[in-house]
């Protein structure tokens, strides 16, 4: 079977499952659903997944035609609209995913012009970086590798001050967080007196560590604008980051923590890899072919042996918690269903 067919399939299943959601959840944002019942946890406001919920129902328009997919993913767009000025490096996560699928939807423009601005005025100009900030309490002056993918390309949207933003805040990441082989230390807390110190949470060995870091620089390496900055060394930090997901004993669905081989994996970093893994394969470069093969492989063992009725299983939302640890994850479905979309031609995967 080719993969536009399995992957055909597949991206159908997922999207049509996001068509239940929407009915189940109404204004709320799902955030992870029991893998038993199917069942949504949700919140009001959408939290950091929010945008990728909204990105989710503009996969789903795009896919189906239908001007009513296109009425929900505008309306759930739209009530993003109070993480423009909060205060979270994370307003990449929500203001550039939930926009960049909308096409020439005139509310998704303003409202990522408007987060593309606040994005620029939160940049800490002695750090070099836009913090973390104080929208989900703790620490402010943060660096977190989830605080790095969307925040690039929203910050480049702001312009030629933007674009030199964006550079600096991503190498400042790459400064702090990526260690020797590849591995990541995924936060960092800025103390006025010490200078920057290693967070113990999450840990070194946490899945999506290196999969929220390889995709930013993918995403930095498909914007000129960003690139031009340092080419070889975001070239470097590419295939250094890539090389965690290509080795032939590296798991294609990892452990959750790679400290705990036997404990839950984490669908979720997978699929956040292989969107990555499909970016770098549209550069060219002589590892482009195993880069595309590598994705392929990832996309197709969650789909044949995680996905039930469109539902992307064994994601695991916070394993030193135990909370959610083998569930359907709505940031896990939309990039699932975003590398999916990549590989049928639905989506040219450089845009988003």
């Amino acid at each position: 079977m080719t993969p536009a067919n399995w992957a055909g399939r597949a991206l159908a299943d997922v999207l049509d499952r996001a068509a239940l959601t929407r009915a189940e959840t109404g204004d709320r944002f799902p955030l992870y659903a029991d893998p038993d019942t199917g069942r949504w946890t949700t919140t009001g406001r959408g939290a950091w997944t929010g945008g990728f919920w909204a990105g989710l129902q503009w996969l789903r328009a795009r896919h189906t035609g239908d001007a009513d997919d296109r009425a929900a993913a505008a309306a759930c767009t739209a009530r993003l609209a109070g993480w423009v000025e909060a205060d979270t490096a994370t307003r990449g996560l929500i203001l550039w995913y939930g926009t960049a699928l909308a096409g020439d939807d005139a509310g998704a423009r303003v409202l990522r012009a408007g987060a593309a601005r606040a994005a620029l005025a939160a940049l800490d100009a002695e750090l070099g970086l836009v913090p973390w900030g104080s929208a989900f309490g703790g620490p402010r002056m943060l660096a977190r590798v989830d605080g790095v993918p969307g925040t690039v390309a929203l910050l480049a949207a702001a312009g030629p001050q933007g674009a030199r933003a964006a550079a600096s805040h991503l190498h400042r990441h790459l400064d702090l967080c990526l260690g020797g082989g590849g591995r990541t230390v995924p936060a960092w807390e800025f103390d006025t007196d010490a200078g920057w110190r290693a967070c113990p949470e999450p840990s070194a060995g946490w899945s999506r560590g290196s999969a929220w870091l390889l995709l930013a620089v993918a995403d930095a390496l498909h914007r000129p604008e960003v690139a031009r900055s340092a080419p070889d060394r975001l070239g470097a930090a590419a295939e250094q980051l890539a090389d965690v997901w290509t080795r032939p004993c590296t798991p294609l669905v990892p452990p959750a923590d790679e400290a705990r081989p036997a404990g839950p994996l984490d669908t979720s970093a997978a699929a956040i890899a292989a969107v990555a893994l499909l970016k770098l394969a549209r550069l060219p470069g002589r590892r482009a072919a195993q880069y595309a093969y590598r994705a392929a492989a990832i996309l197709e063992r969650l789909v044949g042996e995680h996905l039930t009725r469109g539902m992307l299983l064994d994601g695991c939302y916070d394993a030193e918690k135990g909370i959610a640890v083998r569930h359907e994850l709505v940031w896990g479905d939309f990039f699932l269903a975003l590398g999916l979309a990549a590989l049928t031609g639905l989506v040219e995967i450089g845009e988003v």
